[in-house]
């Protein structure tokens, strides 16, 4: 990240295109169950929710682009990003840079992190995916090579791992610093869009049946994203009621000496040898 470059970028509203990127973004909102799923129409909410999580994580060198398309940016970060091998940013950095120029997701949308450009793209207003796709950026990271962790996503069902994670790491941190609500909200979209990814892997290898495959994965995230979220208030409540139990009782407060009044406690706090309690 240069000294002068902003973390948080957010790209000029321009109705028309973002309609049409609305309307595009139609069968995910329907397979998610959610309406802001590429509405290209970011929140200060969703915002937030991510700058909070990326200062907590020490992440200050990740790119956040919110709706926007900037390929002279990105083809910049390309080769900025020293974190990440020449050989690596070169080869397969290359494709994802010409895919993201040609294919805009300012208009086809596809939330996602490129590790090749440590930049967080987002076209959603979910603040749980938003989240999701800056567990990608941690888990990337914490890789000691990070272009190699890269290439292993070409790997089949290798995106199931990376998916786990990210998601994985977004609900624990909801489940410490965030809402019940927000928590709820996590489960209800990240299970369903990881059964994309189981339905939609097995698919690969039987494609006659690969839409059935791939709903069926997509129906099962809804019901154990449903499931699990029935369960958060409980959980919650339960977590609460140990550690009020676990905390230790004051300490109770001396009781005074037998027969002592008022002067005689006077006398007591003037003597050098009498007990002072505090």
């Amino acid at each position: 990240m240069r000294p002068d470059e902003p973390q948080f970028e957010k790209g000029k509203r321009y109705w028309l295109l973002d309609g049409i990127g609305w309307v595009i973004g139609i069968p995910s909102k329907i397979v998610l169950w959610n309406i802001r799923v590429d509405n290209h129409n970011i929140s200060t909410n969703t915002a937030s929710a991510m700058e909070e999580y990326l200062r907590y994580n020490d992440m200050g060198f990740v790119k956040v682009r919110l709706n926007q398309y900037d390929p002279v940016g990105e083809w910049s970060r390309l080769f900025r990003n020293k974190r990440v091998g020449w050989g690596w940013r070169y080869t397969f950095g290359l494709i994802t840079e010409v895919y993201y120029t040609l294919l805009p997701g300012r208009l086809f949308g596809g939330d996602h992190y490129n590790p090749y450009t440590d930049t967080i793209n987002l076209y959603s207003d979910v603040p749980a995916i938003g989240l999701h796709e800056s567990g990608h950026a941690k888990d990337f990271a914490k890789a000691k090579y990070p272009g190699s962790y890269a290439a292993v996503g070409i790997l089949p069902f290798s995106s199931l791992y990376f998916e786990k994670e990210a998601s994985g790491d977004a609900i624990s941190y909801l489940r410490e610093r965030g809402t019940a609500e927000e928590e709820k909200a996590a489960y209800k979209i990240l299970y369903p869009a990881y059964g994309t990814y189981v339905g939609g892997g097995i698919g690969e290898y039987a494609v006659p049946v690969a839409f059935p495959l791939y709903a069926a994965g997509v129906i099962v995230g809804h019901v154990s994203g449903r499931l699990k979220a029935t369960g958060v208030d409980e959980r919650r409540a339960g977590a609460d009621e140990q550690a009020r139990v676990a905390e230790p009782e004051p300490s109770p407060e001396p009781a005074p000496a037998p027969g002592g009044g008022a002067d005689d406690s006077a006398d007591a706090a003037e003597s050098p040898d009498a007990p002072v309690y505090r």
